[in-house]
């Protein structure tokens, strides 16, 4: 067990003893929500993308899984994996961190919690990555990463919010743009974005697009005072799918041909495992999932804790108040079925 895990279970130790004393705070603290965003679809605005078929530029990205080790109605414990994958040619490295994360407060709670902390995770995971102050290649790996330069490509997944509650590390955008590496956003879905009838607009553009591969361009400016650093825009990056995402461009990169920015992203959408969608993204979420033997390695570390501690009776009595649901669909343990959205 590594130091930072046993940092976590003393922590979580901590969080548990605390709430079987003294309960917990009821009710939960609200954070700032994605705003909706809804426009009528403008076919100006739809520019072809020119196809790409071999590219050597270096493209990295970060995802981070959260899995349910053990959770009751109160209180629940964690494991978040961040992990990256990066795509130079033909050439594929990655590496991952873990940590187990103890969370006291309802689903709610607990759900705006890990959502917070999967956006610190992968911040620190690119900005470990792209700090200059480390010298030589990067240790993260299975073997040595080459640090990120001008002109590469940092693809993160959601959108390009940044600072406060629900946004990655301003810290991540100024250092992307001091080393002037291409920084993007690509969501897996964006349930937010609309058409003036209330309809998703990314079908709706889709249908009205003339070009087998495109970007709409821009759906909405970027608003630093807003959080939002980039500008807000759609993609279709392979002929073949019928699949569109939403594609942030951070505002240092919109003076630029923003075709010719986003081309580059054809090469690495033609993967047959997620056709359509930028193949280093896939693979870094891919990463980013503990195996089940793992997930069972860390619930024993956790039990383990808990025995020590005296608390392991009192948090199976709430567990058992919980997941008897679980139990009728023969469901043992919560990480087989339960991740983020369903905390």
């Amino acid at each position: 067990m590594n130091d930072k895990i046993k940092e976590d279970l003393v922590e979580m130790k901590k969080k548990l003893k605390e709430y079987v004393d003294k309960g917990r705070e009821v009710g939960y603290r609200e954070v700032r929500k994605e705003p909706e965003i809804a426009v009528k679809p403008d076919k100006s605005k739809i520019r072809p993308l020119r196809k790409i078929k071999n590219c050597d530029t270096h493209f990295l990205a970060v995802d981070c899984s959260t899995r349910t080790l053990k959770r009751a109605n109160n209180w629940g414990i964690y494991l978040m994996r961040a992990a990256y994958a990066s795509v130079e040619g033909r050439n594929v490295n990655w590496g991952y961190e873990e940590s187990v994360t103890s969370v006291v407060g309802d689903r709610r709670a607990r759900s705006n919690f890990l959502i917070d902390r999967r956006l610190q995770l992968e911040s620190e995971m690119a900005l470990k990555i792209l700090y200059e102050e480390s010298k030589g290649d990067v240790g993260l790996g299975r073997k040595a990463l080459r640090r990120l330069s001008e002109g590469d490509y940092v693809l993160l997944d959601g959108a390009s919010f940044f600072g406060g509650k629900r946004g990655f590390y301003t810290s991540l955008y100024e250092e992307a743009l001091r080393k002037k590496v291409n920084l993007l956003t690509v969501s897996k879905q964006s349930p937010m974005l609309h058409d003036e009838k209330g309809r998703d607009l990314m079908a709706a553009t889709c249908i009205l697009a003339p070009h087998p591969i495109w970007i709409y361009h821009p759906v909405k400016e970027a608003n630093k005072d807003k959080h939002l650093y980039g500008d807000v825009s759609l993609v279709k990056l392979c002929q073949d799918s019928l699949r569109v995402f939403r594609c942030d461009i951070m505002e240092y990169l919109t003076n630029r041909d923003i075709s010719e920015l986003l081309s580059p992203l054809t090469a690495i959408s033609e993967d047959p495992r997620c056709l359509g969608y930028p193949v280093t993204l896939w693979l870094a979420h891919d990463f980013s999932s503990p195996s089940d033997s793992k997930l069972l390695h860390y619930h024993d570390q956790v039990e383990e804790t808990l025995v020590d501690a005296e608390l392991l009776d009192v948090i199976r009595l709430e567990e058992l108040s919980c997941n008897f649901p679980d139990e009728l669909h023969g469901v043992k343990h919560p990480f087989r079925w339960e991740r983020i959205e369903h905390v």
